[in-house]
């Protein structure tokens, strides 16, 4: 059951509307199973546009898991859908962690360290599964990774040295690049070490970093812009809601710029960016809906242990190459997954 996205025009007081009409709309059959404690309950809190097709297939990937595992929404379980606007504040994610974890559902599924740190600072005994967080020890979230502990566990992206990896792409792809933005979210969690990573791997490489923390289109419109006045310049985007959101607006922003650019999934060459590599961002869900099985059916989240992303791909523009002038490498056309003509 789906929800609108509480964004930029939807605050605090639509989304606790929405909590307290969800019951009423509950077929008669499934609220009679749930008072008799058969029907589960089970909060998916995703961030992004409920629109965005990434959003939408990465739901879908965990529900239709977990309908092959023999859990059907409406009958012996009820999924709520919650949605994390990037525009989001540290105060109002913390007052819809609180709501949520009020209602004491059996499990809640997350992305992302904004919204796991919002859960974690409001619930010690709900239990929740992650995805796409990419240091839940180092950010406190779990104990260690074999035996997390507490009520988290869940399935990590990548760790912060990834980032130079990025870095070392994109400089394959133009040798020529001397700068670099990194862009992601203000105030993200993991800012600070993913900036570390390039950094440590820029040292190495005659490469300048400029750091571009933004929080809504015209501030990547504006960084762009600036970043863009002296030659050279190669664009990283590090993973956070806001640059999955607003893709297509850096894409084309990148584009116009002449900034060759990176992220972790291929719906961004898709949408117009040079090139990704990253995780298969769809299949931390497939896992969590098993972890959530198990969770349903008595295990305790702490003796679940954090996996590490284990399928990568790699998706290139060769029409976003050639209107930038770079001509990609035939060894790196060749590592590819995809490649968009």
């Amino acid at each position: 059951m789906s929800r609108p996205e509480p964004g930029t025009g939807m605050r605090r007081r639509e989304f606790i509307a929405l909590l307290g009409g969800a019951a009423g709309g509950w077929p008669l059959a499934a609220r009679a199973q749930q008072q008799s404690g058969r029907v589960r309950h089970v909060v998916i809190w995703l961030g992004g546009n409920v629109s965005d097709p990434v959003v939408q297939r990465n739901a879908a990937v965990f529900q239709d898991t977990m309908r092959g595992l023999g859990w059907d929404d409406g009958r012996n379980m009820r999924i709520d859908m919650r949605w994390y606007a990037a525009s989001f504040t540290g105060e109002e994610l913390g007052a819809i962690a609180a709501e949520l974890a009020a209602l004491g559902p059996d499990a809640i599924v997350t992305t992302g360290a904004p919204i796991l740190g919002a859960l974690h600072s409001q619930t010690k005994t709900v239990p929740i599964v992650f995805t796409l967080v990419t240091d839940p020890v180092g950010d406190g979230f779990v104990g260690n990774l074999a035996r997390p502990g507490g009520n988290i566990t869940g399935f990590t992206i990548f760790e912060h040295s990834f980032a130079g990896k990025w870095l070392e792409m994109l400089k394959e792809v133009v040798p020529g690049m001397t700068r670099v933005a990194v862009m992601q979210n203000t105030g993200h969690p993991a800012w600070n070490a993913f900036l570390r990573a390039v950094n440590a791997t820029a040292s190495g490489m005659g490469v300048k970093v400029t750091p571009a923390p933004v929080s809504n289109p015209a501030e990547i419109e504006a960084a762009l812009s600036a970043f863009a006045r002296e030659p050279g310049g190669g664009l990283i985007l590090l993973p956070s809601p806001l640059v999955t959101r607003h893709r297509d607006i850096i894409a084309n922003a990148a584009l116009s710029h002449r900034l060759p650019s990176i992220y972790l999934d291929r719906q961004y060459p898709a949408s117009g960016g040079l090139m990704s590599y990253g995780p298969v961002t769809s299949e931390p869900y497939r896992q969590a809906a098993t972890y959530v099985d198990r969770i349903l059916k008595g295990t305790k989240p702490g003796e679940l242990p954090v996996q590490a992303a284990s399928k990568f791909e790699m998706a290139i523009n060769l029409k976003t190459a050639t209107a930038l002038g770079i001509t990609v490498p035939p060894t790196m056309l060749g590592r590819a997954d995809e490649v968009t003509e």
